[in-house]
Protein backbone atom coordinates (compact mmCIF):
# COMPACT_ATOMS: atom_id res chain seq x y z
CA UNK A 1 0.00 0.00 0.00
CA UNK A 2 2.89 2.54 1.21
CA UNK A 3 4.30 1.74 -2.26
CA UNK A 4 1.07 2.58 -4.03
CA UNK A 5 0.49 5.90 -2.41
CA UNK A 6 3.99 6.78 -2.25
CA UNK A 7 4.62 9.97 -4.46
CA UNK A 8 7.35 10.35 -6.95
CA UNK A 9 11.28 11.23 -6.33
CA UNK A 10 11.20 14.57 -4.63
CA UNK A 11 8.10 15.19 -4.63
CA UNK A 12 5.56 16.12 -1.61
CA UNK A 13 2.80 13.79 -0.99
CA UNK A 14 -0.79 15.18 -0.04
CA UNK A 15 -2.17 16.18 2.94
CA UNK A 16 -5.16 13.65 3.00
CA UNK A 17 -3.05 11.08 1.69
CA UNK A 18 -0.50 11.47 4.50
CA UNK A 19 -3.13 11.90 7.40
CA UNK A 20 -4.69 8.70 5.87
CA UNK A 21 -1.32 6.97 5.80
CA UNK A 22 -1.04 7.62 9.28
CA UNK A 23 -4.23 6.59 10.60
CA UNK A 24 -3.71 3.24 9.04
CA UNK A 25 -0.41 3.01 10.69
CA UNK A 26 -1.28 3.85 13.97
CA UNK A 27 -4.07 0.92 14.01
CA UNK A 28 -1.76 -1.34 12.06
CA UNK A 29 0.80 -0.76 15.27
CA UNK A 30 -1.94 -1.52 18.00
CA UNK A 31 -2.73 -4.88 16.59
CA UNK A 32 0.47 -5.78 16.09
CA UNK A 33 1.96 -4.35 19.95
CA UNK A 34 0.78 -7.31 21.59
CA UNK A 35 3.50 -9.44 19.78
CA UNK A 36 5.94 -6.94 19.42
CA UNK A 37 5.69 -4.36 22.43
CA UNK A 38 8.56 -2.66 22.85
CA UNK A 39 9.02 -1.64 18.70
CA UNK A 40 5.44 -0.75 18.24
CA UNK A 41 5.70 1.39 21.40
CA UNK A 42 8.49 3.17 19.82
CA UNK A 43 6.99 3.82 16.51
CA UNK A 44 3.95 4.75 17.92
CA UNK A 45 4.96 7.41 20.06
CA UNK A 46 6.82 8.83 17.09
CA UNK A 47 4.45 8.87 14.72
CA UNK A 48 2.69 12.09 15.68
CA UNK A 49 2.72 13.93 18.82
CA UNK A 50 1.40 12.19 22.21
CA UNK A 51 0.33 13.93 25.35
CA UNK A 52 2.35 12.79 28.29
CA UNK A 53 1.63 9.72 29.87
CA UNK A 54 -0.18 8.24 26.36
CA UNK A 55 0.51 4.88 25.88
CA UNK A 56 -0.08 2.26 22.70
CA UNK A 57 -0.20 0.15 26.16
CA UNK A 58 -3.48 1.29 27.01
CA UNK A 59 -4.50 2.71 24.03
CA UNK A 60 -8.05 1.48 21.95
CA UNK A 61 -7.60 -1.28 19.61
CA UNK A 62 -9.35 -1.37 16.21
CA UNK A 63 -12.82 -2.32 16.13
CA UNK A 64 -13.86 -4.81 13.64
CA UNK A 65 -15.23 -3.14 10.20
CA UNK A 66 -17.24 -4.57 7.54
CA UNK A 67 -14.73 -4.79 4.29
CA UNK A 68 -15.51 -5.04 0.44
CA UNK A 69 -14.39 -9.20 -0.36
CA UNK A 70 -15.16 -8.00 -4.34
CA UNK A 71 -12.57 -5.04 -3.84
CA UNK A 72 -9.60 -7.71 -1.62
CA UNK A 73 -10.75 -10.20 -4.48
CA UNK A 74 -10.30 -7.72 -7.28
CA UNK A 75 -6.76 -6.47 -5.79
CA UNK A 76 -5.50 -9.87 -5.74
CA UNK A 77 -5.72 -10.17 -9.40
CA UNK A 78 -3.54 -6.71 -9.46
CA UNK A 79 -0.80 -8.15 -7.19
CA UNK A 80 -0.80 -11.00 -9.72
CA UNK A 81 -0.19 -8.69 -12.58
CA UNK A 82 2.50 -6.68 -10.98
CA UNK A 83 4.40 -10.01 -10.01
CA UNK A 84 4.24 -11.27 -13.30
CA UNK A 85 5.80 -8.34 -14.56
CA UNK A 86 8.41 -8.12 -12.54
CA UNK A 87 9.29 -12.07 -12.45
CA UNK A 88 9.45 -11.12 -16.33
CA UNK A 89 12.20 -8.27 -15.23
CA UNK A 90 14.17 -10.83 -13.59
CA UNK A 91 14.11 -13.38 -16.10
CA UNK A 92 14.98 -11.34 -19.08
CA UNK A 93 17.70 -9.10 -16.67
CA UNK A 94 15.50 -6.68 -17.35
CA UNK A 95 16.31 -3.63 -14.82
CA UNK A 96 13.50 -1.97 -12.77
CA UNK A 97 14.78 1.61 -14.01
CA UNK A 98 13.52 0.42 -17.87
CA UNK A 99 10.09 0.93 -18.72
CA UNK A 100 8.55 -1.73 -20.35
CA UNK A 101 5.33 -1.50 -22.38
CA UNK A 102 1.96 -4.01 -21.24
CA UNK A 103 -1.08 -5.32 -23.67
CA UNK A 104 -3.77 -6.85 -22.15
CA UNK A 105 -5.75 -9.64 -24.23
CA UNK A 106 -8.58 -9.70 -21.60
CA UNK A 107 -10.34 -12.79 -20.30
CA UNK A 108 -13.35 -13.14 -18.60
CA UNK A 109 -11.62 -12.98 -15.21
CA UNK A 110 -8.39 -11.26 -13.52
CA UNK A 111 -8.64 -7.66 -15.56
CA UNK A 112 -9.30 -4.97 -13.21
CA UNK A 113 -9.21 -1.92 -15.46
CA UNK A 114 -9.86 0.54 -12.21
CA UNK A 115 -6.27 -0.55 -11.15
CA UNK A 116 -4.86 0.33 -14.32
CA UNK A 117 -2.76 3.01 -12.53
CA UNK A 118 -1.37 1.05 -9.73
CA UNK A 119 -0.18 -1.56 -12.28
CA UNK A 120 1.57 1.05 -14.00
CA UNK A 121 3.35 2.60 -11.54
CA UNK A 122 4.33 -0.46 -9.27
CA UNK A 123 5.35 -2.50 -12.78
CA UNK A 124 6.98 1.01 -14.01
CA UNK A 125 5.26 0.53 -16.97
CA UNK A 126 5.07 3.41 -20.37
CA UNK A 127 1.70 2.00 -21.50
CA UNK A 128 -1.48 -0.55 -20.67
CA UNK A 129 -2.90 -1.07 -24.13
CA UNK A 130 -6.27 -3.22 -24.96
CA UNK A 131 -5.46 -6.08 -27.37
CA UNK A 132 -7.52 -8.57 -28.56
CA UNK A 133 -4.90 -10.84 -30.32
CA UNK A 134 -1.52 -12.30 -29.17
CA UNK A 135 0.99 -10.20 -29.37
CA UNK A 136 4.07 -12.17 -31.33
CA UNK A 137 7.59 -11.80 -30.06
CA UNK A 138 6.31 -10.53 -26.50
CA UNK A 139 6.91 -12.76 -23.03
CA UNK A 140 3.42 -13.71 -21.43
CA UNK A 141 1.80 -14.80 -18.26
CA UNK A 142 -1.99 -15.29 -17.36
CA UNK A 143 -4.44 -13.58 -14.83
CA UNK A 144 -7.18 -16.07 -14.36
CA UNK A 145 -8.66 -16.25 -18.20
CA UNK A 146 -6.03 -12.91 -18.97
CA UNK A 147 -3.59 -13.03 -20.91
CA UNK A 148 -0.93 -10.14 -20.65
CA UNK A 149 2.53 -9.89 -22.94
CA UNK A 150 5.45 -7.70 -22.34
CA UNK A 151 6.92 -7.19 -25.79
CA UNK A 152 10.75 -7.67 -25.20
CA UNK A 153 12.22 -5.86 -28.73
CA UNK A 154 15.18 -4.35 -27.83
CA UNK A 155 15.46 -5.85 -24.30
CA UNK A 156 16.84 -9.59 -25.18
CA UNK A 157 18.90 -11.52 -27.51
CA UNK A 158 16.63 -13.59 -29.86
CA UNK A 159 19.25 -16.12 -30.63
CA UNK A 160 19.90 -16.14 -27.02
CA UNK A 161 16.65 -16.48 -25.73
CA UNK A 162 15.33 -19.01 -28.66
CA UNK A 163 18.14 -21.07 -27.59
CA UNK A 164 16.90 -20.95 -24.18
CA UNK A 165 13.08 -21.48 -24.75
CA UNK A 166 13.76 -24.56 -27.25
CA UNK A 167 15.95 -26.27 -24.63
CA UNK A 168 13.26 -26.07 -22.12
CA UNK A 169 11.16 -27.28 -24.44
CA UNK A 170 13.31 -30.53 -24.97
CA UNK A 171 13.20 -30.75 -21.41
CA UNK A 172 9.23 -30.66 -20.82
CA UNK A 173 8.56 -32.61 -24.11
CA UNK A 174 11.05 -35.62 -22.05
CA UNK A 175 9.48 -35.20 -18.58
CA UNK A 176 5.64 -35.23 -20.47
CA UNK A 177 6.76 -38.70 -22.12
CA UNK A 178 8.09 -40.08 -18.48
CA UNK A 179 4.40 -38.98 -17.19
CA UNK A 180 2.86 -40.80 -20.66
CA UNK A 181 4.27 -44.14 -20.08
CA UNK A 182 3.19 -43.98 -16.61
CA UNK A 183 0.09 -43.37 -17.34
CA UNK A 184 0.20 -45.91 -20.43
CA UNK A 185 1.02 -48.52 -17.51
CA UNK A 186 -2.28 -50.04 -17.07
CA UNK A 187 -0.63 -51.86 -13.92
CA UNK A 188 0.13 -48.53 -12.66
CA UNK A 189 -3.37 -47.06 -13.15
CA UNK A 190 -5.27 -49.91 -12.20
CA UNK A 191 -3.11 -50.49 -8.93
CA UNK A 192 -1.94 -47.45 -7.67
CA UNK A 193 -3.94 -45.15 -4.91
CA UNK A 194 -6.73 -42.53 -6.95
CA UNK A 195 -4.78 -39.67 -5.57
CA UNK A 196 -1.66 -40.67 -7.11
CA UNK A 197 -3.11 -41.42 -10.43
CA UNK A 198 -4.88 -37.94 -10.46
CA UNK A 199 -1.75 -36.58 -9.71
CA UNK A 200 0.55 -37.74 -12.80
CA UNK A 201 -2.80 -36.68 -14.96
CA UNK A 202 -2.49 -33.05 -13.49
CA UNK A 203 1.57 -33.16 -14.72
CA UNK A 204 0.27 -34.14 -17.83
CA UNK A 205 -2.58 -31.45 -18.46
CA UNK A 206 0.60 -28.85 -16.75
CA UNK A 207 3.10 -30.39 -18.90
CA UNK A 208 0.89 -29.94 -22.14
CA UNK A 209 -0.35 -26.43 -21.24
CA UNK A 210 3.56 -25.62 -20.81
CA UNK A 211 4.37 -27.24 -24.26
CA UNK A 212 1.95 -25.00 -25.68
CA UNK A 213 3.39 -21.74 -24.37
CA UNK A 214 6.42 -22.91 -25.52
CA UNK A 215 5.80 -23.58 -28.84
CA UNK A 216 4.29 -20.17 -29.31
CA UNK A 217 7.10 -18.05 -28.06
CA UNK A 218 9.35 -19.74 -30.40
CA UNK A 219 7.24 -19.15 -33.01
CA UNK A 220 6.79 -15.75 -32.03
CA UNK A 221 10.21 -14.95 -32.10
CA UNK A 222 11.14 -17.09 -35.13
Amino acid sequence: MLEIVKPAYQNPIDAKTYTEVVDLFDQMLRLMHPFMPFITEEIWQLLTERNEGESIMISQLPKAKKFDAGLLAAFENVKEAISGIRKIRKDKNIPNKDFLELKVQQGDKGFEQEFNSVVVKMANLTSLEMVTEEVPGAASFRVKSTNLYIPLEGFIDVEEELKKLEEELKYTNGFLNSVMKKLGNERFVNNAPEAVVAKERAKQADAEAKIKILEERIGGLK
